[in-house]
């Protein structure tokens, strides 16, 4: 890995990030049904990894500027982990279940989606 693929990996992750906690801070309003903010950030990542899938990128500056770098740090796995791990602890075994079914299925959806949309 060179120095200009470290920087744009660490350039567009930044921003990713940016994204990531302005959507977090400001979109806390319910929307007639309970969903987690981490959750609608992880859809949202979903939808676009499928789009740019479907594009076929060949560069490879690309491909560690927008998947690796923007849309790494824009999703949230490590706080989804983490709100699994909390309705484990707390033993909401069947909100846990619900909610790692709600996840994935509705992100490999957007994934879906989005790939064939284009």
């Amino acid at each position: 890995m060179t120095f200009s693929s470290i920087g744009i990996i660490l350039i567009s992750s930044t921003f990713g990030l940016i994204l990531r906690i302005f959507i977090q801070n400001n979109f806390k309003k319910k929307i007639g049904f309970d969903i987690q903010n981490t959750s609608i950030i992880n859809f949202i990542a979903s939808f676009f990894l499928g789009i740019l899938v479907s594009l076929n990128f060949i560069n490879n500056d690309i491909l560690l500027l927008i998947y690796v770098g923007f849309l790494g740090s824009f999703s949230t796995f490590s706080s989804f982990i983490f709100q699994l791990f909390i309705l484990f602890k707390e033993k909401k075994y069947l909100r846990l279940f619900f909610h790692y079914i709600e996840v994935i299925v509705i992100s490999f959806l957007l994934f879906y989606l989005g790939y064939f949309l284009v």
